[in-house]
C-alpha cells in the first residue's frame, strides 16, 4: 500500500532502545545509527516530537549514550532496570510507550514506531482506526512479520546496513 508523506504531515517517532540494540548486536555484531533512523523516520515531514525508551543499568555506562540521543533531538525515558530475587532481569517500556503513542495520536498525522516487536499489533490496530498512519522501522530479521503486515508502511533497516549501523570496534 502507498503511503502519503508530504512535508506538513506531523509525524511523532517512539524508539524501542533496547530492542534496537540487542537487535543490531545480536544479528549484525553492530549498534544503531540512531541519527539516520530519525531522519529516515521523519524523511522530511514536521517532527513533533521523537521519544526513546531506554533502561538505565546498574553500573550506568549508558549515560553517554543517553546524551547522544538528547544532542539528536531525541528526549529519552529512563526506566531502571527491575531485578529480581533469584536473579532475573526484567527491562519493559511497552506499556509507556503504548500511553504516549495513543496521546500522541491526538496531535500528529503519523507515528512512527521504531522496534519489532510483535506486542504492538493492538496498538497499531488501535491508532489506525484513530485515522492516524502508522509505520515501523526495524530490522526484518527481527520483526514479527505481523508487526510489519499490520502497519501502514514498513522499512527493514537491515536492507541497508552501511546507513543504519555502526561497526563495532
Amino acid at each position: 500500500m502507498a503511503i502519503i508523506r508530504h512535508k506538513a504531515q506531523r509525524v511523532a517517532v517512539l524508539i524501542d532502545v533496547q530492542n534496537m540494540y540487542h537487535s543490531a548486536k545480536n544479528i549484525f555484531g553492530a549498534r544503531v545509527n540512531f541519527k539516520e533512523v530519525l531522519k529516515t523516520a521523519i524523511a522530511g515531514r514536521e517532527l513533533v516530537r521523537a521519544i526513546g525508551y531506554v533502561i538505565k543499568t546498574e553500573s550506568g555506562e549508558e549515560k553517554a549514550f543517553l546524551e547522544a540521543l538528547v544532542k539528536m533531538g531525541i528526549e529519552t525515558r529512563i526506566k531502571d532496570l527491575q531485578i529480581f530475587p533469584g536473579g532475573t532481569k526484567k527491562a519493559d517500556w511497552d506499556v509507556g510507550m503504548a500511553v504516549d503513542a495513543v496521546r500522541l495520536a491526538e496531535s500528529n498525522d503519523a507515528i512512527v514506531l521504531v522496534t519489532g516487536d510483535g506486542d504492538f499489533i493492538p496498538l497499531v490496530e488501535y491508532l489506525k482506526s484513530r485515522g492516524v498512519q502508522v509505520e515501523v522501522l526495524s530490522f526484518a530479521r527481527s520483526t514479527s512479520q505481523k508487526l510489519q503486515e499490520a502497519v501502514d508502511d514498513f522499512t527493514d533497516l537491515g536492507a541497508e546496513p552501511k546507513k543504519y549501523l555502526i561497526r563495532m570496534r
